[in-house]
């Protein structure tokens, strides 16, 4: 399996660690200094969360301010709709803000969370039949009374 790592830049480390955090992952502290955080979602996905300074040595590229503009938006499934609520509720907790309604697609249903720096973090769930099938074809099969 391929990993992913995901890099998002922060104005503050710690609060960055202690948002994702409490969200439910952990911080591999063998990738972690006063410049980086590595936060691991699972054992293939990770994010590394960098301060802006240190974000900005790896692109020639000016970084954006994520509360401003948007660069990337990261979704991440959950096993189920009661599980998107549970960490958007932590993420709210923790200091995320949630920008728009939940979005519910009858085939999918996601919520986005933004951290404090402002980074946009979704989470969907997908019916899994959706997924096998198609969302048209999950659709119409919903809607068929037969």
């Amino acid at each position: 399996m391929t990993k992913v790592f995901v890099n998002l830049p922060t104005a503050d480390l710690e609060r960055s660690k202690a948002f994702y955090t409490a969200l439910g992952c952990d911080i591999n502290p063998l990738f972690t200094d006063e410049n980086a955080a590595c936060v691991v979602w699972s054992e293939d996905v990770f994010f590394m969360v960098l301060t802006r300074e240190y974000f900005a040595t790896f692109t020639d590229k000016s970084v954006v301010d994520p509360k401003t503009a948007a660069q990337v938006l990261v979704a991440i499934s959950r096993d189920s709709r009661d599980e998107v609520d549970a960490v958007l509720d932590a993420g709210l907790a923790a200091g995320g803000t949630e920008p728009k309604d939940p979005q519910d697609y009858g085939f999918m249903y996601s919520r986005d969370l933004e951290d404090p720096d402002g980074n946009v973090l979704e989470f969907m769930y997908m019916d899994p039949a959706a997924a096998e099938q198609g969302p048209d074809a999950f659709l119409a099969e919903q809607g068929d009374p037969a």
